[in-house]
């Protein structure tokens, strides 16, 4: 087939089909492996800390390594890195299906991640690059439905899998997917004709890697042995030392692993801010919720997950439509609309006690649900169509991270801030559910939503004030005219 503009913009659906299957199949295997977790513990014969590993380590793969593949995406083309990304996470997919011990597991999981990283870097910036500017708003809402359906599908999936067939089939169902998306994708993917001529910052890559390895280890064992531990302060200053020392590279090095100059550009910039909140927020209630429907309200893990569904599955109805609209009346206004509702959501939240009702609650979801998916589609369409189409790759990278970071951030802001508050009100140090004390969770569960909600008011201002700005600018150069 050939690779004309022709064929590519008539084949663009499909061209968008192939991309977003792999982050559903990423998130899908994130939300299986999280249901799977005691079964591979006990199959391998292993402690739950230990376990978590298979987690943590695909988190901290991902971080350290999506700005290596996004630049490599612009040096080699976004096309190439995707389909060896596909190739990787199948390869990494099959040697966890075939995993005998927790340390050949984990190894495998680094694999898987290293591919997952290389497409989660290039996805977002291939289809900016196939769809039009009028139809790009649409297109990556159709992108986050794709992950909201992968977390939709993977609990009640993974609890088939592992009810009826051995662990290991969580992660071989991604092989059969992975090959059928790399034989289309050789087909109707456009050719990789948008790289450079450039070197990819070998030190640069090591530096960011250092950095953000400490970093991650540093918060994820922290929460256990705490933070004033001296290794976890070691680990946090050695993370800082090497990130300086990657700011000051990429400034004096030609051709940087991170091109600096594009957070000059003021809407980048508040965009990359801004969604760095909304994954910070939302993943607060991601880690509180189950330990409120289960503890507090008495619900059983089954209606627990059936619960959680109604996030994903309204954030799947509203993505497109958002990216539509998107299109059709700018993204500034809607980024502003969604991450106001999520502010109202979580203060409506804060609200919840050991009294409320599944209805009441299946309210305040929906507000937050719909505020997110206001927000996502438009927030990353700015995102990307701030930077020249050589730096979609390394753009589309940031975002990703970003993604990734206000996730950590947020498990870790809230878990901290939660026992924290709760060891106030109980009157001695606790770090985890105190039977028969739901007044407690609660009393601590409330200040962590307020915090959140306070968090995203500040979002909110910042993209109001990008609105103000734009709006200002196209009356200055309508007077002009």
């Amino acid at each position: 087939m050939e690779n004309t503009k022709d064929n590519i913009y008539k084949n663009r659906w499909l061209i968008l089909l192939i991309v977003v299957m792999q982050p559903f199949m990423a998130c899908l295997d994130g939300s299986i492996v999280n249901v799977a977790l005691p079964v591979m513990a006990r199959r391998l014969s292993v402690t739950m800390s230990s376990i978590e590993w298979v987690v943590t380590s695909y988190l901290i793969v991902i971080s350290a390594t999506i700005l290596v593949f996004g630049r490599l995406g612009d040096i080699k083309g976004k096309t190439t890195v995707f389909k060896w990304g596909l190739v990787l996470f199948a390869i990494g997919s099959l040697l966890c299906g075939i995993s005998s011990t927790l340390t050949m597991l984990v190894v495998s999981r680094v694999v898987q991640a290293i591919g997952a990283s290389a497409t989660m870097a290039t996805n977002q910036g291939i289809i900016t690059h196939v769809f039009p500017a009028e139809e790009r708003g649409r297109a990556l809402g159709i992108s986050g439905t794709f992950v909201a359906l992968g977390t939709l599908v993977g609990p009640p999936l993974g609890g088939f899998i592992v009810s009826v067939a051995s662990w290991q089939y969580i992660f071989l169902i991604n092989v059969p997917i992975g090959i059928l998306i790399f034989i289309f994708g050789m087909k109707f993917l456009p050719k990789s004709n948008d790289g450079v001529n450039e070197k990819l910052d070998i030190k640069g890559a090591f530096l960011f890697l250092v950095a953000i390895v400490s970093l991650f280890m540093c918060v994820t064992k922290g929460q256990e042995i705490g933070y004033n531990n001296f290794m976890i302060i070691l680990g946090f200053v050695l993370a800082i030392v090497s990130f300086s020392a990657f700011i000051i590279l990429e400034k004096r090095t030609e051709s940087p692993l991170l091109q600096l100059d594009i957070f000059k550009n003021k809407l980048f910039s508040i965009s990359v801010f801004c969604a760095f909140i909304s994954f910070a927020a939302i993943s607060c209630i991601n880690i509180i919720q189950p330990f409120y429907l289960q503890e507090v309200i008495k619900l059983s893990p089954s209606s627990t997950g059936l619960f959680m569904m109604v996030y994903p599955l309204i954030l799947t109805v509203v993505a497109p439509i958002s990216g539509y609209l998107s299109d059709k009346i700018g993204s500034e206004f809607l980024t502003f609309l969604g991450i106001s509702f999520t502010a109202v959501g979580l203060i409506f939240m804060s609200t919840l006690n050991e009294y409320s009702t599944i209805g009441v609650m299946m309210i305040f979801v929906s507000i937050l649900s719909l505020g997110n998916g206001l927000f996502q589609s438009p927030n990353t369409s700015l995102v990307m169509s701030t930077v020249p189409k050589h730096k979609l790759g390394i753009a589309g990278s940031v975002n990703a991270l970003v993604r990734n970071v206000g996730m950590v951030f947020g498990v870790s802001f809230s878990t901290t801030l939660l026992y924290n508050r709760m060891s106030y009100k109980i009157g001695y140090k606790v770090s985890s559910f105190v039977q028969g004390r739901e007044d407690v969770f609660i009393y601590g569960m409330r200040i962590v939503y307020i915090s959140a909600a306070i968090i995203c008011v500040i979002g909110a201002l910042t993209t109001a004030l990008r609105l103000y700005q734009k709006r200002r600018s196209k009356k200055e150069l309508s007077k002009v005219a």
